[in-house]
């Protein structure tokens, strides 16, 4: 399957998930972003690992099952009492994590939920087995506990494949564990009740492992490591992180996460707002504004017909007036005249005229990357289309950018310097915002200011987290019923000074939380536009164009859709 759709196939599942998860668990705050599940701008620190199957080896079958195990922890566990009871070591934590999941997941008596369940479970014991773990001492105790408990809590029997497999392990264990697993089932209703027998199962299994690697020279337990890297994902990637927020490529920021102020900036002084059209010379902008007009034309989207698409999406009918004449409707008695002079004519009524008016306000925030120079000229006439298709139905628009005003921090990394280089010094690069188009300038005169996105040497670094909190602030200053941010970008926040002085997830830990904040406050609907990019893990709704077609039909389609699954104008 070509990658690209392998990616929307991805995105489709996980909607189809999340709508799942927040119906079980019914609770409208529920989320996926990525590979996590959020309650509002909280993420769950659910990680047992059954809970996270990848594409393409596993089927839809057992995202919806992980999916009914999130919605059932959810509705099942208390997550500050879990979390206080969280042994330290890595083995131990892995059991009593993976016990109070199979005692929430004992608890559903849906037939279709226990049976996605079921299907879940089995796949992942498939996937535990091909990966070889089940080849090493370690592997086969902890696959073995894995198989007994969820049949002891779920009254189900283990896995087929692993009755043979697991019997001498199972033997060895019986007398110590035989007691302990007794009272799992029994206490499945009460969480408290229950974690002091998965604790001591738990600490049964830390015992175990801490023997099976004494025995163990260190040369062979680090060539087994390497060996079993790749595969232990599948078992031993649950550390607990209450504070976690997904991102492209990377978890959380400890700077961040330590610093009392939260985000920070060193210093402001060299940030700007510019005008796009200002920074290219005028025979450059009319030269780009011709390639833009040719790749427009040479794409041929139906303007009227985007126009009368985004109007239904966009806008409301409104009463404004009436239409007389009618044979019906209300009495018209302008016409009562008529009536007495013609009585057979029956056209004496008038009905509620309604016409569509704009409801909402628009803005695109384009992300001006070194690595979106080559998007550019099919980006300008996508945009250049859509901008004049608003335009006919009266929709407030603007197109804006972000970049940095220069490489590796500029000016504002010399001034951190000469100030000594404190820690932690926040953004450390000027921000250089650009204003392609504003809310109030019409596309015949703003369309040579969009030819500014074909200009090279704009494209830098790139700071989105604030760069969203100002293509919001803009937004709030617009007087409509709803408002809808579009970001488009190919790749994660990226720059190196700040990423040196701070840590490496600074800026995408930023964005998160931003994104994060922009959705609880529900005043604007942000959507997330990847070229080739999944952006799924930073955003509620987004979709993926195909960066080869861009200005095309369909690309303006895959926005079409992405408008009609998440924009609701209110009045």
């Amino acid at each position: 399957m070509p990658s690209r759709l392998m990616e929307r196939r991805a995105q489709e599942i996980r909607q189809l998930c999340a709508a799942s998860l927040r119906a079980l668990g019914a609770d409208p705050r529920l989320e996926l972003l990525g590979t996590r599940a959020y309650r509002g701008t909280s993420v769950l620190p659910f990680n047992a690992p059954h809970l996270y199957p990848s594409l393409p080896d596993a089927d839809f079958a057992s995202f919806r099952g992980a999916s009914d195990g999130l919605a059932l922890r959810a509705t099942h566990s208390d997550n500050e009492q879990h979390l206080a009871l969280l042994p330290q070591s890595p083995s131990a934590r892995l059991v009593f994590e993976v016990l109070e999941q199979f005692r929430c997941e004992s608890l559903s008596t849906l037939p279709g939920v226990v049976q996605n369940l079921r299907a879940r479970h089995i796949a992942w014991s498939k996937e535990f087995i091909a990966s070889g773990l089940t080849e090493t001492s370690l592997g086969m105790l902890l696959y073995t506990i894995i198989q007994v408990t969820r049949s002891r809590i779920t009254g189900e029997p283990v896995v087929p494949e692993s009755e043979d497999m697991i019997e001498a392990t199972r033997a060895n264990l019986s007398p110590d564990l035989g007691p302990l697993l007794a009272p799992l089932r029994r206490n499945r209703q009460s969480q408290s009740g229950f974690a002091p027998h998965a604790l001591g199962i738990a600490g049964l299994v830390d015992e175990a492992v801490s023997a099976l690697e004494s025995k163990r020279p260190a040369r062979a337990r680090s060539r087994d490591k390497e060996a079993k890297a790749p595969a232990f994902i599948l078992l031993m990637d649950v550390e607990s992180d209450a504070a976690a927020i997904g991102s492209l490529g990377s978890g959380t920021s400890s700077t961040l996460e330590q610093a009392q102020d939260g985000y920070t900036v060193f210093t402001r002084a060299h940030d700007k707002v510019s005008d796009a059209g200002d920074l290219v010379r005028t025979d450059l902008l009319a030269g780009y504004r011709a390639r833009i007009a040719r790749r427009v034309h040479e794409e041929a989207v139906n303007v009227a017909l985007l126009s009368k698409r985004l109007q239904a999406l966009l806008c409301l009918n409104e009463r404004s007036g009436y239409d007389s004449g009618a044979e019906e409707g209300v009495l018209d008695g302008t016409r009562l005249g008529q009536l007495v002079a013609s009585p057979t004519d029956h056209r004496v009524f008038k009905t509620d005229r309604f016409e569509p008016t704009a409801a909402s306000a628009l803005t695109f925030l384009v992300d001006c990357s070194g690595s979106m120079k080559q998007h550019a000229p099919g980006l300008a006439a996508f945009l250049d289309v859509l901008v004049r298709a608003l335009e006919r139905i009266e929709v407030p628009c603007e197109v804006l950018g972000y970049t940095t005003g220069a490489w590796n921090g500029g000016r504002a990394l010399k001034d951190w310097r000469r100030a000594g280089a404190p820690a932690n010094p926040g953004r450390l690069n000027e921000l250089s915002h650009l204003v392609f188009k504003d809310a109030t300038t019409s596309w015949r005169t703003g369309r040579t200011s969009l030819a500014a996105m074909l200009k090279p040497t704009l494209y830098r670094e790139g700071i989105d987290g604030e760069a969203v909190r100002w293509a919001l602030g803009r937004l709030r200053n617009q007087e409509a019923g709803s408002r809808v941010l579009v970001v488009i970008s190919d790749g994660s926040p990226s720059d190196g000074a700040t990423a040196n002085a701070n840590d490496e997830n600074y800026l995408q830990h930023d964005l998160a939380g931003v994104l994060r904040g922009a959705e609880a406050a529900g005043s604007t609907t942000v959507l997330g536009l990847g070229l080739g990019l999944d952006m799924s893990q930073y955003f509620r709704r987004s979709t993926i164009l195909d960066a080869g077609r861009l200005g095309g039909s369909e690309s303006v389609r895959d926005l079409l859709s992405l408008l009609e699954r998440s924009v609701h104008p209110v009045r």
